[in-house]
Order: structure tokens, then sequence, then C-alpha cells
């Protein structure tokens, strides 16, 4: 359940246009458009809305889908729903904290990662932070 609450005019009020789209509205970038697809320094991914981390650079990897790519989530950061849009079941992924659309869960792709997740996260729904 999402802690952090706010109308839609607060919301639009801090996001760009894009993120309120893709945060508020469960919107998609573009693949291959978003500034952390190929991003490779070590950090941390935080929400964009609220600013809680949701991922370490140490769990991102290549997939070559066009979005940024991580094997696993901060424990307790990331929620999983249902989501039967578009024909189709899916994983969707949120913020916990502001409950903020961040992507979907795919499961089983074969992919050599500890998980065999791909969580397929919007670059507009992430804010990096170097690692200090």
């Amino acid at each position: 359940m999402s802690t952090i609450k706010k109308s839609d005019s607060e919301w639009r009020a801090i996001l760009s246009p894009e993120q309120f789209r893709i945060l508020r509205e469960k919107g998609t970038e573009r693949a291959g458009t978003g500034e952390y697809d190929k991003h490779s320094d070590p950090g941390v991914y935080s929400c964009a809305a609220c600013g809680i981390p949701l991922y370490k650079s140490t769990t991102k990897f290549n997939s070559g889908c066009g979005w940024p790519a991580f094997f696993d989530a901060i424990p307790g950061a990331v929620s999983r729903h249902e989501d039967i849009s578009w024909g189709m079941k899916r994983i969707e992924i949120t913020c916990t904290a502001c409950g903020g659309h961040l992507g979907h869960v795919f499961q089983g792709e074969g992919y050599s990662t500890p998980t065999d997740e791909r969580h397929c996260v919007n670059s507009v729904s992430l804010k990096f932070h170097d690692e200090k």
C-alpha cells in the first residue's frame, strides 16, 4: 500500500508532463529513448516521483529490450500487481512508497541472472544517484 499520497494536481506540480503520464497514468516511454537504458555507472536508481531508492546498479543488466533492466529490486521498494490490460496477463511494478508506475516484470526468459527475472523499467520513472 502506498504511503505517500498526493492529488493529481500535487503530482503535476512536481513532475514533468512525461513523468506524470508514465508514473501516474501508467504510460510507457518509447523503447531505446530512455537515458538509463545503456547507463552503467555504480549507484542507486530512485523513484523519480518520491525519491525512494528502488534498484542498485549491481542488479542492472543489458537485456537488449530498449529499457533499463534489473534482475531484482531493493527489498520492499517495489510492489507487484496483476495487469490484464492490452489483452494479456503481465506483472506491473510500482513504487511501494508512492504507487508510481515503473514498468513490468517478465519471468523465465532465460537470462543468466540470479532470479531469471527482468524488471523492465521506464527511465522516466527513475532518478540515478552516484555511489558515494
